[in-house]
């Protein structure tokens, strides 16, 4: 595992300033931006960078219409969230309370409903960003545990509200996790809240034990 203190997050920002970075992994940067000061003035000093060094260059001219095709783009997107936020009942608000990055990107998905569950307790959804990498929503119940497994790339974890404990350590909101192939574990909800998790992983998960023999069988992630 990687600590929070040992990720190279300078890395992680310049590819997001530079507009480089995978969708999924600028999804989480931007959701952990509005939970963390800390974090969005990193990505704030980030783009001031990048902007400089765009001052140096030549510019490209744009195509015909790109600007109004971007700005109808941008309009169509917030419209969508207003719309859902607008017409879905949702009886306690849980959804209507997680960060605005996450709100769009369940607006653009269009799924914000389709919760799949993924153990007792534990429920998700796919968040169509155009990531290559998988990019999910987690919904965690009060001392609900997601089955134990590793990884087949790296997995990126972080906490939106609530939080969840494993071997490594405790987790809370803004707080975020990022495991190998080489990692095993098991997180379990916090007791007394739901815990909401953004999870960006490459190369899916292996369950371990009885559940894994049963995954490799049947052929599934």
């Amino acid at each position: 595992m990687t600590h929070q203190n040992d990720f190279p997050f300078s890395e992680l920002f310049s590819a997001y300033a530079a507009g480089t970075l995978d969708a999924g992994l600028a999804l989480l940067v931007e959701t952990q931006g509005a939970l963390r000061a800390d974090i969005k003035d990193a990505v704030t000093q980030s783009e001031a960078l990048s902007g400089a060094f765009l001052e140096m260059t030549e510019p490209a001219p744009m195509r015909a219409g790109a600007l109004e095709s971007a700005l109808a783009q941008i309009d169509a997107l917030e419209a969508s969230a207003m719309t859902d936020r607008a017409s879905r009942p949702d009886e306690d608000g849980e959804m209507d309370r997680l960060p605005e990055p996450l709100q769009h990107a369940l607006a653009a998905s269009g799924n914000r409903d389709s919760w799949s569950k993924a153990a007792p307790g534990i429920h998700r959804i796919a968040l169509d960003v155009g990531s290559e990498m998988e990019v999910e929503l987690y919904r965690i119940q009060p001392d609900a545990a997601i089955p134990r497994h590793s990884h087949g790339g790296q997995e990126y974890t972080l906490v939106v509200s609530g939080g969840y404990t494993d071997a490594s350590g405790s987790f809370g909101p803004g707080d975020l996790a990022v495991m190998g192939p080489e990692d095993t574990h098991q997180p379990v909800g916090d007791a007394g809240e739901v815990c909401f998790a953004l999870i960006v992983r490459g190369g899916g998960f292996r369950l371990t034990g009885v559940l894994g023999v049963v995954q490799r069988i049947l052929g599934r992630r």
